[in-house]
């Protein structure tokens, strides 16, 4: 008979996720892991397999806590563009708030393991995909208020907002001027606005 873990692992799945988005994949070893989540070894392994078994949980906690967190903005009562705003804006100040955990963890996950590495790659495109179909929804709302201009694709116009919002999450934690990356929110923004009142 299995014998019963003796740890909360929802707890050692955030300790994991935090160190693993502070570190990186590459740089976090399994020493940096046990002395965070206080787990040895041998109970990791046996709990999660390996390291990369632990990352890839880390990236679906991310989805279910930070991604969820993304789409409720969006999901907000209130004008579409004040919403798309909120969305754009959180992001950038998230990473010019100087937080030890750098950007945005799928998208650290993209850049460091995605092109090599399948199971990142589909555990980041699940995290892209939840944005970008809440992004569609909200600007297909948008396009029948009358808040978004009606002549143009839903799907592209979340695709140019999602790349929009990560292009800026990569671009604050090298760009600090944060006046200069609202001025991308802005022409985004005006862009997507019907053109009659632009």
């Amino acid at each position: 008979m299995a014998r019963p873990r003796k740890f909360d692992e929802a707890r050692v799945i955030d300790a994991a996720m935090d160190t693993f988005w502070r570190r990186g994949y590459e740089a976090t070893s399994t020493r940096d892991l046990s002395e965070t989540t206080e787990l040895g070894p041998s109970s990791l392994y046996n709990a999660f397999g390996d390291k990369h078994g632990l990352y890839l949980r880390s990236l679906r906690k991310y989805q279910e806590t930070a991604t969820v967190e993304q789409v409720a903005l969006l999901r907000a009562p209130g004008p579409v563009a004040d919403r798309l705003r909120n969305l754009l804006t959180t992001g950038i100040d998230t990473d010019l708030s100087g937080t030890d955990r750098p950007g945005c963890f799928a998208i650290n996950a993209a850049i460091e393991r995605a092109a090599g590495d399948p199971d990142v790659r589909d555990e980041v495109r699940r995290n892209f995909a939840t944005v970008e179909e809440a992004l569609r929804e909200v600007l297909a709302e948008g396009q029948r208020s009358g808040e978004i201009d009606p002549g143009r694709s839903a799907e592209v116009l979340a695709r140019q907002v999602l790349s929009t919002y990560y292009g800026l999450r990569v671009l604050a934690r090298v760009q600090p001027d944060r006046a200069a990356l609202l001025d991308v929110v802005d022409n985004l923004l005006e862009s997507a606005r019907p053109r009659a009142e632009r």
